[in-house]
């Protein structure tokens, strides 16, 4: 009987042992929610987990690189053409990323992109190349271009944002799919433009290939072409200042009429003309980059010239404040929306 006993306990043993080495090595490995704590999903093979992961303020910039909805042009989402380096930084420290940006709310971009992932999800098209194969081939610069698509109705005008960044990076994350986003929400079609970064000149002619793109492809893309508007923060600010200045085909092919509006932060830009497009213009007093006085005087001589400007200037949200939140700045997007809708003959 006894011996019986422990060939049945040596049986049981046998069969009950690999499976608890199954269960201890699954424990090491991920936590009790089931997430890896060594490890990202972008550890797993094909990239970050399924098509329908959500991004959150623990995930890595490497996750945005690698996820499902971004394959092709993931890395065009971060600011800079070689993101390697930051590869191993959490959302929660995305604004580390940006230097020249301040008030980076972690949530607020993850939202923007989670928003990106549902429309990939959905099947709609969220990126779209501004240049051939032939143009990449001839400046290679042209490769890191496009426009992401922020749906608003069908047939609505659109506005195309240039997030800043110095010309040294584009704060898209900050500056560009947040501001878009928004903007969607109240029925409009917005782009956000992913340019050349090194010269401001090169920017611009991204920007003004960009709007013919879209004038192109307008009834593919479902947006209206009339009153629409161009959007800029910082170095973002003077590209929409020259396209408000001189026109589409000053930088670029066909005859596109000027933006029916241009919303333009913080930016020392003093260009100005009476054929100055319709502006929002907003600035802080305290911005650490741009001299609020020299933005006082290109309100003065626009509005001396007969332009129709709408200028907020703010006290405390310094430089590349975004969307504002949590500053004395929350809210300019809405009244910009306003200006915008007051230059829109429907």
């Amino acid at each position: 009987m006894k011996f019986k006993k422990s060939v049945e306990l040596i049986f049981y043993f046998n069969l009950v042992l690999p499976i608890l080495m199954v269960i201890f090595l699954s424990c090491t490995t991920k936590d009790w929610f089931g997430k890896g704590n060594n490890t990202s999903e972008s550890d797993t093979e094909g990239g970050y987990g399924k098509m329908t992961d959500h991004l959150t303020a623990n995930s890595y910039v490497r996750d945005i690189i690698n996820h499902q909805a971004f394959k092709g042009f993931g890395e065009l989402l971060l600011p800079r053409d070689d993101n390697s380096g930051y590869s191993n930084t959490k959302m929660v420290d995305i604004g580390t990323l940006m230097p020249y940006h301040n008030h980076v709310d972690p949530d607020i971009v993850v939202s923007a992109l989670n928003h990106m992932i549902d429309e990939a999800e959905a099947g709609k098209t969220i990126f779209y190349d501004l240049y051939t194969n032939e143009q990449k081939q001839q400046d290679p610069g042209m490769t890191n271009t496009g426009l992401f698509f922020f749906r608003g109705r069908p047939g609505a005008p659109f506005a195309i944002v240039c997030p800043g960044g110095g010309f040294s990076y584009v704060g898209s994350l900050h500056e560009g799919f947040p501001l878009a986003l928004e903007i969607s929400k109240k029925g409009y079609n917005a782009f956000v433009i992913r340019y050349r970064i090194g010269s401001e000149q090169s920017a611009t002619e991204d920007l003004a290939a960009a709007i013919a793109y879209i004038f192109r492809n307008a009834e593919v893309l479902e947006v209206g072409t009339k009153d629409y508007s161009v959007w800029g923060g910082s170095a973002g600010a003077r590209m929409a200042g020259n396209i408000a200045l001189n026109g589409v085909a000053a930088y670029g092919d066909g005859i596109i009429p000027k933006p029916a509006t241009a919303v333009i932060a913080y930016t020392g830009q003093t260009s100005w003309s009476k054929d100055f497009s319709p502006a929002f213009i907003t600035v802080a007093a305290n911005d650490g980059i741009v001299n609020a006085a020299i933005v006082d005087s290109r309100v003065e001589n626009l509005m001396n010239a007969g332009v129709d400007v709408e200028y907020h200037r703010y006290q405390s949200a310094g430089h590349g404040f975004g969307l504002g939140t949590g500053t004395d700045a929350e809210g300019w997007l809405d009244l910009a929306l306003l200006f915008w809708q007051g230059h829109i003959n429907e």
